[in-house]
């Protein structure tokens, strides 16, 4: 096989592989990247099969906007093909590339021209890591696909958390974050929390906790804020990202991967001080690499964070004490407000010291308080009336696209209280606002604006 080695602009990186890294990565920043290992090519010369990948599997592929190359690993007998787009494939002609080489794989065996075995490895972006990190992420994740293969076809739960971040960036959802003003009386939509989009997985936490502890989890978070960040090019308003602080930890003490991501959100038209993350209530280990150093780099960088499912006996309280001033949103579940004096008089007293506790904290490091998932007005009434004016209410908004988003954002403000009151009480209005999930629209299309 030594001499059968072939040259040229189908063969890139054939013999080097820094050529196959730069010219396979390198050239294709945030493209869909795929790499599929072959092993165990039996009954053809490699020649012979480099001609048959590129005529018949490349029919099975049904695909013209692509580019593809090849590296022969001559000591393992391992030959590698990376398949880039030419263009942005859209998600509803998105390929499904390991049903094409299985496809190609049942024919070669049933024709008895060639066996092979395979493994199919995918990632969706590529802005912040180098080639090489992007090129061993790919190779170890192909060999447990091919491994998984020689038992069943499945694909590898990396590979799962790539399908529901590939695509166009139009997946990408928004929740508003919706303050209200008490000195004029009307809610102002200010920027919201940014989710991975699409059918199965309607928010990070799904897709995260989908995912055995086994995978890694740190480059999937990776790929999902790369995404995010893509998707979100040119976005107003303040824009919330999840991520654990694990991931932070493993991933950004190193300063250059820092620099990375702070380039990508300029590029994309995006300003540091609207992206705030959203730190995750996961457990941490920042023994090697404390937490605050990490946070530091982005904070001199314009960025700030957010402390999520904030309370007191939840690590996200300690990571509020270490982190100080970076803090700046504790993210609260409402639903533990609930409780009415007749019911309860000891957890109603505590959650209004909770509340009362939480605003101190807050005015201290000049932070907001922001209520999630508010469900209904009673909820909302009672928030208010406690002067915790910002939330992520289902009641006034449901997820919309970021497109949606960017398009109607200036016209997403000042709309009075007493109008909210009239489409939240009225039961013709409030149905139509369950099923709309946008008060704004609702109101305009009333003619109450």
């Amino acid at each position: 096989m030594k001499n059968q080695l072939l040259t040229g602009p189908y063969y890139y990186g054939m013999k080097d592989l820094e050529v196959f890294k730069k010219s396979f990565i390198g050239e294709n920043q945030g493209k869909p990247l795929f790499l599929i290992r072959f092993e165990k090519i039996t009954g053809i010369s490699l020649t012979d099969f480099l001609d048959l990948i590129r005529t018949e599997f490349y029919a099975c592929l049904d695909l013209e906007d692509i580019t593809f190359g090849f590296h022969y690993l001559e000591k393992q007998d391992i030959l590698l093909m990376g398949i880039a787009p030419l263009f942005e494939w859209n998600i509803e002609k998105f390929p499904n590339i390991e049903n094409a080489v299985g496809k190609f794989q049942q024919e070669s065996m049933r024709l008895q021209s060639v066996s092979f075995h395979f493994g199919v490895s995918r990632t969706q972006s590529n802005f912040i890591s180098d080639s090489d990190e992007v090129f061993d992420e790919l190779f170890r994740s192909s060999e447990k696909n091919l491994n998984d293969n020689l038992v069943r076809w499945s694909w590898t739960y990396y590979n799962k958390a790539n399908t529901y971040i590939s695509g166009s960036v139009h997946e990408a959802m928004i929740q508003p974050t919706v303050i209200f003003n008490p000195k004029d009386k009307t809610f102002s939509v200010k920027g919201g929390e940014v989710f991975v989009g699409g059918g199965a997985y309607v928010g990070y936490k799904d897709l995260i906790n989908d995912i055995p502890s086994d995978q890694d989890l740190n480059r999937i978070e990776l790929l999902i804020l790369e995404k995010l960040i893509v998707a979100c090019e040119s976005a107003p308003g303040l824009l919330k990202f999840n991520i654990s602080p694990q991931s932070l930890i493993d991933t950004f003490s190193n300063r250059e991967k820092v620099d990375r991501l702070t380039k990508l959100i300029t590029t994309k038209d995006l300003k540091t001080e609207n992206i705030r993350f959203e730190l995750v209530e996961k457990p941490y280990d920042d023994s090697k690499f404390p937490l605050k150093d990490v946070c530091l780099a982005f904070y001199a960088r314009g960025m700030s964070f957010a402390a999520d499912d904030f309370g007191v006996k939840s690590q996200s309280h300690q990571i509020v004490l270490d982190l100080g001033i970076m803090i700046k949103e504790f993210k609260l579940d409402p639903i533990s407000f609930k409780f009415k004096i007749e019911e309860d008089q000891i957890k109603f007293l505590d959650n209004l010291a909770f509340i009362d506790y939480c605003k101190r904290l807050a005015d201290n490091r000049e932070a907001v308080i922001t209520a999630e998932a508010v469900e209904d007005l009673d909820t909302l009434r009672f928030l208010m009336e406690h002067q915790i004016y910002q939330f992520q209410a289902n009641i006034l908004f449901g997820k919309m696209t970021v497109s949606d988003y960017k398009r109607d954002f200036d016209s997403l403000h000042s709309i009075h209280e007493d109008i909210v009151r009239e489409v939240l009480t009225d039961k013709i209005l409030s149905e139509k606002q369950k099923k709309i999930g946008n008060l704004f629209r609702v109101a305009s299309e009333e003619g109450l604006l």
